[in-house]
């Protein structure tokens, strides 16, 4: 299983870009941070100094203390969104329950749910599967990210057949999806969208 740790080395550097990477609109004190990471303080302001001069996070000084947030104009921001996703949360969750899920060709996450942006519309879709799914294996999956979210996810399941006749048909629920941002988490988005 691929992860942040093969790319970058720094321990406490992966658990900063996680936290971060995970929820894209908190902003985040030295402190919170030493607290949510469990590393040492020095070692956490090393990290922070650095992402903050390579352009990734936003320095905020706050009266007395100093807050951390992410810079969405990074040139790689959705490049490291998309990578935490696959390696942390529900991504990892599903990577690593592949098997269990079924014989799935595709596994899509649209770009509103990995940014935990609100839905504008009831039936955004955040996850598309697409194979020989094991309903009940991924709802109960789903399920525990809903309670660690406090919302509901709009998931999809359904076949590599469906999935290309609704394609072909041109059909809006599927052209809908398949034209917002998207991260794929399992399969390649060339076959996905071709």
């Amino acid at each position: 299983m691929a992860n942040l740790a093969d790319i970058i080395t720094s321990k406490v550097r992966i658990k900063v870009l996680e936290l971060f990477f995970s929820n894209l609109k908190e902003v985040y004190h030295v402190r919170g941070i030493v607290r949510q990471t469990s590393e040492e303080i020095n070692a956490v302001r090393r990290e922070l100094t650095k992402l903050e001069k390579d352009g990734l996070l936003r320095k905020e000084p706050r009266g007395n203390r100093i807050y951390y947030s992410i810079r969405s104009e990074y040139p790689l921001f959705g490049d490291l969104t998309s990578i935490v996703a696959k390696t942390t949360g529900l991504g990892k969750i599903i990577t690593d329950n592949k098997n269990k899920i079924g014989k799935v060709s595709f596994v899509m996450f649209s770009g509103k749910f990995v940014r935990h942006k609100e839905h504008k519309r009831e039936d955004d879709v955040d996850i598309l599967v697409v194979g020989e799914v094991v309903l009940p294996e991924l709802a109960s999956i789903i399920r525990v990210e809903e309670t660690i979210r406090g919302n509901e996810i709009n998931y999809t399941a359904m076949s590599r057949d469906e999935f290309e006749f609704r394609k072909k048909r041109r059909d809006p629920f599927l052209l809908g999806i398949l034209s917002g941002s998207r991260v794929m988490i399992i399969g390649d988005e060339e076959d996905l969208v071709s």
